[in-house]
């Protein structure tokens, strides 16, 4: 049992009651909730300093806090996990929030990166809020390597698959580079690629190396070397995350937390430090909730991450879709919309057979 279900199931039912309808009205207008509202709402009929008594208490306990003199409150980070955990009631799907998803998914375009778009593009104008969506690494096994002398500090690293993808990549490379080291470089990488994905010839070109080391030129292992780090480091993962509706999250902003909304896109821009969070978030199925410092990337925004994996034929996970907003959303109907997305893009995948 965690800790918010012990403190949950300690409180009575009136404490209970209170820190709902708390944490509900603050999800529903954004505003401090004060005791005098909730004497109006209340099962049982209570005065607003009974309230107030149990808002302090309840303040005391680290779930609810006062951002202003006024006497209303708002939850905590501890408080939102709280509710998250034990008292929210997750909504259906809304028959409208479908249409919209499905929407995306009509035809018969062949390009996964296009319905990802669209898909990021639904999810962020669906909820409001920015979409993220973490396309699936290509695992098909690699056919050829060849590396093209673009200019004197250009050059191009052409993969071609067993499937018929193609990925182009232009990078600098290393100084002295000629023809023939480029050549000798693809050669060695071909000789090792035949039946491999990418990630297991990564695991692979490195030993190698040390193995050959006197039978490859100096200027060829070291093209195999930037080669290895283009697919590795240089947009691999920033090519693979898309962000949606950046604009959602100024809507309606006050003037007090557009430093948290600026920072919240400093983060944004960081692509690969997102995609590699959502990667580590990948363990396990079913949508998660990260809030506020529980995501160490976003935490000094103070923002919330509705985040689930999708998985492909094989039933491995290959990516991620999710929104990322203020701690106030509106969880109950969020968490659906995401997790339906995740199961129809998982569903897309797997029939596409990658």
């Amino acid at each position: 049992m965690s800790d918010g279900s012990k403190l949950l199931d300690e409180m009575n039912d009136r404490s209970r009651e209170v820190f709902r309808r708390v944490v509900e009205g603050y999800l529903a207008t954004g505003d401090p909730v004060g005791s005098r509202t909730l004497t109006r709402t209340m099962t049982e009929k209570v005065s607003a300093a009974t309230i107030r008594n149990v808002m302090q208490d309840l303040e005391y306990m680290g779930l609810l806090g006062s951002p202003h003199v006024s006497a209303g409150r708002v939850p905590t980070h501890t408080g939102l996990r709280m509710f998250v955990d034990g008292l929210l009631e997750v909504r259906d799907l809304d028959a409208m929030d479908r249409e919209k998803i499905d929407a995306t998914l009509g035809g018969s375009d062949p390009d996964i990166p296009a319905v990802l778009n669209r898909v990021g593009s639904a999810l962020s104008g669906t909820t409001q809020v920015a979409s993220l969506v973490l396309a699936p690494k290509h695992e098909a096994p690699v056919k050829h390597i060849e590396f093209v002398q673009l200019g004197p500090e250009r050059a191009l690293v052409v993969l071609v698959f067993a499937d018929g993808h193609v990925e182009n990549r232009v990078f600098v490379p290393a100084a002295g580079q000629t023809p023939s080291s480029m050549r000798e470089a693809a050669n060695f990488l071909n000789a090792l690629a035949e039946g491999r994905t990418l990630s297991e010839l990564r695991g692979v070109i490195s030993a190698e190396i040390r193995k050959r080391r006197r039978e490859l030129g100096t200027l060829a292992q070291a093209m195999v070397e930037q080669g290895l780090a283009v697919w590795q480091d240089e947009g691999e993962t920033y090519e693979r995350l898309i962000v949606r509706g950046r604009s959602n999250l100024l809507a309606g902003t006050e003037a007090d937390e557009l430093e948290r909304i600026k920072t919240l896109f400093d983060d944004l821009e960081r692509k690969r430090d997102i995609a590699e969070f959502l990667e580590a978030a990948d363990e396990g199925e079913g949508v998660r909730i990260f809030i506020g410092s529980e995501n160490k990337l976003f935490s000094l925004s103070g923002s919330s991450l509705v985040v689930s994996p999708y998985m492909n034929a094989d039933r491995k996970i290959v990516g991620a879709v999710g929104v990322i907003g203020p701690t106030r959303l509106n969880y109950g109907r969020i968490v659906p919309i995401v997790d339906y997305t995740a199961q129809l893009v998982g569903k897309l995948i797997a029939g596409r057979g990658k």
